[in-house]
């Protein structure tokens, strides 16, 4: 169905159709990550010596962060574990 649907709107194999909503979710998403991976990298910063419970809190937020970009239906992808 894809491909005939394609073929209608004369896309080429680098072109698709995503919805508004699926692109903005993404892009939520991904805005998400970064904020995480920003807050990550200044909680670990070495010169504030992390603690272990630093170190756990910071990989907790970027897994909750980066689990929902391995599982969207966007990606097609489901997480693993």
């Amino acid at each position: 169905m894809a491909r005939q649907r394609a073929s209608e709107l004369a896309l080429s194999e680098d072109e698709l159709v995503v919805t508004r909503s699926e692109l903005d979710a993404l892009r939520d998403q991904i805005f998400i990550l970064k904020c995480a991976i920003d807050d990550v990298e200044q909680d670990l910063d070495p010169s504030i010596d992390p603690t272990t419970r630093d170190f756990k809190a910071a990989l907790t937020w970027l897994l909750d962060a980066a689990k929902p970009l391995v599982t969207d239906s966007i990606t097609g992808v489901s997480q693993s574990g």
